[in-house]
């Protein structure tokens, strides 16, 4: 915890904790209400409406959200998303508790919670307003899906606040993460009962199907989309993905290969296998397989292991596809994966990053980037009906695509709706 400290001149008495103080902090205007801080302090001003104010300001070369909240309320957020780091969960990375503010005149201002700013992280409307694509719909479904079950998992409970507002997506490879942005209601918990777990995906039903009639309301989805099939189909795909992760599958004592294949199952979904129950009936013709601990991010894992990229769950399966292809046709197969990884790395992907003129490196992520060439390459070779070179494709790319893509580095504001604040005391 960070000791307290006081702004410039000791006009405002400040109490700062945080894992790692930024002596910076106290340059912020904490004596200002958030909503009035001045213009030259601030990154961006946040979109939509809030139940709190929230405002991205300038700090140490970064950006970070500031969000002013009743002391206790940031408190507890800042340690629940500090647990779910620890847990490496999707979320953003809480800085700093600010407390113990006062306007000029002395009067009492609530506590600010103080997160980094998500690079390359888009807010929903932002990704619908860019006039993509109708299955974009469905690839932020499956995103939402994901983050749920994992966050579930863990044993986080959202106590109904669940929606795309408190999400932010990242770009992989053709897909999407996304990130919990907002933790002000949640708890943890060891487990979650199929009560808790129902409660979370009733209310969000509600709340997304709201944002998408809004979207709608706002010409900003396409026509040929349902608002309510889309709040559906994300419940309907948590379900399919939570049975996959924590089902139980009965077999014949004589398919013991079916134990490699729900393995296999749930590393193509991208989650690794800790720790797997085989039980047996009385007597012993069958068997009972039951996943008891899965770990989001089995393909990322591996790529960071190989090459240390530290990627998204979706570029790292794309990357690790490239990798593949480089060692058959440098006919490696024998090779030690390691080896052939490090040439991949030195020889194929690094080269392709330094090709990126430094004006258009904030458009997207170096790892998007080179899913985007690989894909790129694929449609110049489908066009003339042949192999095209790397090379080729590189140049053609940075002169024809990138360029016309919007920065994403620092796209800032989130676009939380004003939701209610759900009584804990209701549901005991």
């Amino acid at each position: 915890m960070g000791p307290p400290g006081a702004a410039k001149g000791g006009a405002v008495p400040l109490d700062i904790s945080a894992a790692r103080p930024d002596p910076a902090l106290l340059d912020l205007p904490w004596s200002i209400p958030l909503e009035d801080w001045p213009a030259d302090r601030l990154a961006a001003l946040p979109r939509g409406i809030s139940r709190h104010v929230v405002r991205f300001a300038h700090l140490s070369g970064g950006i970070v959200a500031v969000k002013e909240i009743k002391a206790e309320l940031a408190r507890n957020e800042y340690q629940l998303l500090r647990q779910l780091r620890r847990l490496d969960l999707p979320c953003v990375e809480p800085l700093a508790v600010v407390t113990g503010r006062t306007d000029a005149d002395g009067q009492p201002l609530d506590a600010c919670l103080v997160t980094r700013h998500l690079q390359f992280s888009l807010p929903y409307r932002l990704v619908f307003s860019q006039n993509l694509r109708a299955d974009t719909a469905v690839r932020l479904a499956d995103a939402l899906a994901v983050l749920l079950a994992r966050l579930h998992l863990a044993g986080f409970f959202f106590w109904g606040d669940v929606s795309l507002s408190n999400t932010l997506f990242r770009r992989d490879a053709g897909a999407f993460s996304a990130y919990l942005v907002d933790a002000e209601t949640g708890e943890l918990h060891d487990r979650l009962s199929t009560g808790q777990r129902e409660h979370d995906l009733d209310l969000a039903q509600t709340n997304i199907a709201g944002e998408m009639m809004d979207l709608a309301a706002a010409g900003y989805l396409p026509e040929e989309l349902d608002p309510i099939e889309i709040a559906h189909d994300i419940i309907e795909r948590y379900r399919g993905l939570w049975q996959e992760l924590t089902g139980d599958e009965w077999f014949d004592a004589g398919e013991r290969w079916r134990v490699d294949e729900r393995i296999r199952r749930l590393n193509a979904l991208g989650f690794d296998v800790d720790e797997l129950a085989i039980t047996t009936d009385l007597d012993g013709t069958h068997l009972r397989i039951e996943p008891k601990v899965v770990d989001a991010g089995h393909h990322s894992r591996r790529l960071l292991r190989l090459t240390g990229l530290d990627v998204e769950e979706n570029q790292a399966r794309r990357l690790l596809n490239d990798l593949d292809s480089y060692r058959a046709a440098m006919d490696r197969q024998g090779d030690d994966e390691a080896l052939v990884a490090h040439d991949w790395l030195t020889r194929v992907y690094e080269p392709t990053s330094r090709r990126i003129p430094p004006e258009l490196r904030a458009k997207l992520e170096p790892a998007e980037i080179f899913h985007e060439i690989l894909e790129h390459r694929w449609y110049m070779a489908e066009k003339v009906g042949h192999d095209v070179p790397i090379e080729d494709a590189i140049a053609d790319y940075l002169r024809e695509v990138l360029p016309s893509k919007p920065d994403e580095q620092s796209v800032l504001g989130t676009d939380t709706q004003m939701l209610p604040v759900v009584d804990k005391g209701e549901m005991r």
